[in-house]
Formats: structure tokens, sequence, C-alpha cells
């Protein structure tokens, strides 16, 4: 069966970038219907951080956190080079502070300022080490009703007792629940309020991080009553004039024709499981693992090649930005991942080391910024998968990925490979296959280290972003301590995408451009469909978030003819 639609927008993918363009769209006067490939809306975005990279943005410096767009342009430029996309920076940095207001103003979008969250080169001229992230506020799911189950789950990995969510900040509560009574208070509403969520839904229903971020946009959907039709997805492009007027949309069982006014929106998140973009575009050996949602695979970058789009950048190195992840058991016999951002590989006592025993990279700097380390000794020695290690004074005190800190049986993790144990440094050597004597020799040259505070090798600890991540009631150095405590451990580390780079080449307003660089006229792409901005870098916390709605704001704010809101580069 065929059936016959109408409206001004088309937007594929209900992932952040998707959705910030349908609600904008609507508010802007437009009608709207969007397709998602999926059951449910969220895409990687669900399970990510939910943070936004937003220099200059009015939650900070009302916080008194000072920062200036022109600080972040001179950042950028040092970090990124002055590059033919330059223009897209320009317009990301104008546009963001007053987009994110525009929003809250006008949804149930509602965001939080970070406060210190050093950017990821923090030693670079006109990195900032507060003001530039921020994140949602926490979000009620119980206001979506049944919609709630439309909304895509974190990873199990990143939730408690099956279901519950945290955040970064209830982290210190949760672990020191007893050492205070306010800790104590904080911990026990947690737990009571996600016991009662159970009663009636499949998981906790305080929401925070990505999963926040994306039912604030599904909400506001919602509430505009705009349209999703889930498990679709966009089968062919109806060209007309010389311009995209519509699509054919592909569901289970009819295709639907829709005629697209104004043009349509691509946001299918990206091609993170699609083997043959991953091969062209990624860094070598091509990557096995990846974050994102299993439902992107490269829709929107093929429709745009098959329309003559050009797709940069072409730069193998440029294309991935980048976790180490490890590989998980989980209860139902399938693995998953879970990433190593930031609450263990910083903190004293843990080295990194490749097949040879070796050091290899700064343990403390960037998830993005280690893998690269990875991918650049991988081209001298086998540094892919590589090896956490440390002892059992920091297994017990910070954890090591699944396992949390003061985790007392690790039997489980233990038997199914996830973590390794041994006695001696050699014997948890051999169970890895690595050299084992150079293991040895790593680790009493680290423990040197530890001692005097400076790493001679690698400078961990030499950074803001090093001791933001580390402990800082360690001395000498937070980023640095001894690994003498038998037994010692360690862990497989695997290369994994969190998002991708490469994608289809816009203007400042996410115009597809063809290979002249010349607009494909009704053609707009977002998020990860969009070749990234930062060109394979990552500048701090939230670097696709934030773009990726900035985009979709201006793409949409286009789309219905109208100027979008901009503020001056000026020093603050």
């Amino acid at each position: 069966m065929t059936q016959q639609r109408e409206v001004d927008l088309l937007v594929a993918g209900a992932g952040p970038a998707g959705m910030t363009a349908a609600l904008v769209a609507s508010l802007q006067g437009l009608s709207v219907l969007v397709c998602e490939k999926s059951g449910q809306v969220g895409g990687t975005g669900s399970t990510s951080a939910g943070t936004l990279w937003i220099p200059g943005n009015h939650q900070s410096r009302d916080a008194g956190f000072s920062d200036s767009a022109a600080q972040a342009e001179t950042y950028l430029d040092a970090l990124v080079g002055n590059t033919s996309g330059r223009e897209l920076r320009t317009a990301f940095l104008k546009t963001g502070p007053a987009a994110i207001d525009w929003l809250e103003r006008n949804s149930a979008l509602k965001f939080l300022p970070c406060g210190r969250h050093p950017d990821y080169r923090s030693n670079m001229k006109g990195a900032a080490v507060a003001g530039r992230a921020i994140i949602p506020e926490p979000f009620d799911g119980r206001l979506l009703g049944a919609d709630f189950a439309k909304l895509r789950p974190p990873i199990p990995e990143y939730m408690l007792f099956g279901g519950m969510m945290i955040a970064k900040a209830d982290i210190p509560p949760l672990l020191g629940r007893f050492k205070s009574l306010a800790n104590f208070a904080h911990a026990a509403k947690l737990l009571a309020r996600y016991a009662l969520d159970r009663l009636r839904y499949p998981r906790g229903t305080r929401l925070t991080m990505g999963n926040a971020l994306t039912a604030r946009l599904f909400y506001s959907l919602r509430q505009r009553g705009i349209e999703i039709l889930f498990n679709t997805s966009i089968a062919a492009i109806d060209c007309r004039d010389g311009r995209v007027a519509g699509a054919t949309i592909a569901a289970a069982d009819s295709e639907i024709c829709v005629k697209a006014r104004k043009g349509v929106v691509l946001a299918t998140g990206g091609y993170g499981h699609n083997a043959g973009y991953r091969k062209a575009f990624m860094a070598q050996p091509t990557p096995v693992h990846s974050m994102a949602s299993e439902f992107n695979q490269g829709d929107g970058v093929a429709i745009g090649e098959k329309l003559g789009a050009r797709i940069a950048p072409q730069e193998h190195r440029r294309s991935g930005l980048w976790t180490p992840a490890s590989v998980t058991p989980r209860a139902d016999g399938s693995k998953g991942l879970y990433p190593h951002l930031l609450l263990d590989r910083a903190k004293p006592g843990l080295i990194a080391v490749n097949a040879r025993g070796e050091r290899f990279v700064n343990e403390a700097v960037s998830y993005h910024d280690f893998v690269e380390g990875m991918f650049d000794a991988n081209a001298s020695a086998p540094s892919i998968p590589c090896y956490l290690i440390c002892d059992a004074a920091f297994i017990k005190k910070y954890g090591l990925g699944l396992v949390y800190p003061g985790a007392g049986n690790l039997s489980r993790l233990l038997q199914a490979g996830y973590l390794k144990r041994a006695e001696t440094l050699e014997s948890l050597a051999a169970a890895f296959g690595i050299d084992g004597e150079a293991l040895r020799r790593t680790v009493a040259r680290h423990n040197g280290f530890a001692q005097t505070g400076i790493d001679t090798d690698f400078g961990k600890g030499e950074t803001e972003l090093n001791r933001f991540n580390g402990d800082d009631a360690h001395k000498p150095n937070p980023c640095i301590g001894p690994i003498a405590t038998a037994p010692y451990y360690g862990m497989e580390i695997w290369p994994a995408d969190i998002a991708v780079s490469t994608g289809l080449s816009t203007d400042a307003n996410a115009r597809v451009l063809d290979q002249a660089g010349q607009p494909i006229a009704g053609l707009y792409a977002c998020g990860n469909d969009m070749a990234s901005m930062m060109r394979g870098s990552y500048p701090g916390p939230g670097t696709t978030l934030g773009p990726g709605m900035v985009f979709a704001y201006r793409a949409a704010t286009h789309a219905a003819g109208k100027e979008p809101l901009e503020e001056p580069i000026a020093g603050a």
C-alpha cells in the first residue's frame, strides 16, 4: 500500500539533532514529520553523557564562569587549524549561546552549567578550564506517560541495580553514603525513588545525562503534536525542478510518499555500523567496536552520495571520535561496551601498556586522544588492544570499568575474563600474552614517577584536564601512584567510536553541498550525518552534541525562511 503525505519539512532521524530540527521547525511555524528507523527516539544521544560544548553560554556566565566565543575561536584555530571549515566554526560560535537560550524559552529543554570542566587540550592557547560545558537538567520520565517506553534507555553498564540512572554529581554521595548525613540522605532519596519506580516501570524514571536531553526533546515534540513515524526510513529522495521536494518512506508493510515543501533534513546518526564506510574512512586497522546505536548504518551519507554530495574529511585518521572501551559480559549472555571516559584512567596507580608491556600514552588524556595514542603506537608495536594495569589498592579505592570502587566479590567478572588477576606482574602479563619482564620494568619505572610526582615519559598530571579527572587528595601528583600491592589486575581495552567526523559537507546553514561546493536545494544534514566542523579533533566535552543541536537549529530556521539568532564574537 502507498500513502500520500504533505508537510513543510521531513526529518530523518529522532536523535538529538533530528528532534532539535523538528522542534525548531515547528516553533518557526512549519508542519513537520519525523521518520525514525528504530522503535525508539534518542539514538546514540540517549546513551551519552548529554554534555553540550557551547562556548560563551549564558548559563555558565550567569553562574560566574568567565568565557567568550573569541577565546574559543583562538582555541579552535590552534586545535583544528585555519581550514575550509572555519565558516562553520564561526557560525557555531555566533549562534550557540543564543540558540540554547531560545530553545530554553520555547520548549522543555533546560540546561545547567558544568562549572569546572576543562577543555581536552587545556594547554593550548584559548582553552578554558570552566564555562563551556552545559548539561541538561534531570527529567522526570513519568511525564512521558506511555511514551516512556519509546525512549531509548542508557547502556546497562551505566545503570545501577539493573535500571537506575545516576549523574556524575551522584557518585560521591553514593560512594560516601556513610560518611555524612547529607550523603546518606542523598543516597537514600535516590534509592527510594528507584524502588518506587520499579513497581511500575522497567527502569528508573529519574533521567540524567543524555537520557534527560533526549527525553526533554521528545516531551517537547509531544507537546507540539509533532508526529514521529517509528520503524521507518527513507527509501528514495524525490527531486523535482533541481531541488529535493520530498521522499519515499519505507515502513514494514507500506510506502509513504511525502511531499516536503521546504525540504528534507538528514539526521540519521552517521555510519557507525556501516562496514563499508568504516573501512573507507576510519583509521587502520578498522576498529570493530562502536558505541553508536545499531541503527546508525550510514543511511544519510548514502542518500547524500546518490545525490552527488561531497563527503569530508576523507583522511582516515580524521574520521572517528573515540573512546577506549572494555568488552563487558551481560546477564543475558550478550556482550556490551564500557566506555572508559573519566572514572579510572586518570586516577593514581594505573598504567596502560601495549603487547610489549610498555607504556605508550599519557593515560590521563581525553578519551579521544587516548585512542589516537593507541593508533599512533600500533604503527610500531601491537597496541590494539592495549591493557590497563593496576593493583589491589587501586581496585578497592577507584574501581576499574565495570568494577565499582570498593567492590568485594569479583568472581563473576574474573570468570568471564573481563578482569584478570594474578599474584605477580609476570603472571598477569602471561595471562594477556604480553612481555612479563618488560611489564615489570615498566611498573618499576612508573613507581619511580610516583615518588617524584613527575612523569618524564608522557607528562601525566601536567594539564588541567589530567588533574581534573585525577584524585586531588593524592600527592604529589593527582594522577600518579604506585602499583605495588598484590594481587595485580588487568583489563583489555579496544578503540570504539562514539561518533564520526566524516559526513556530508554543508554550509553554515547545514545545507548539503555538491562536489562543486554548491548547496543541493532542499537538502540539509546535521548531527553525525554532517561532516564535523572539528575535522576529527575533539576540543572538549559535548563536541558532538553541541554542534549537532546548533546546526539543527540553523537548518530548521533556514528552511523556515528566517535568519538564525547570532551574537558577535567578542572577548569577555
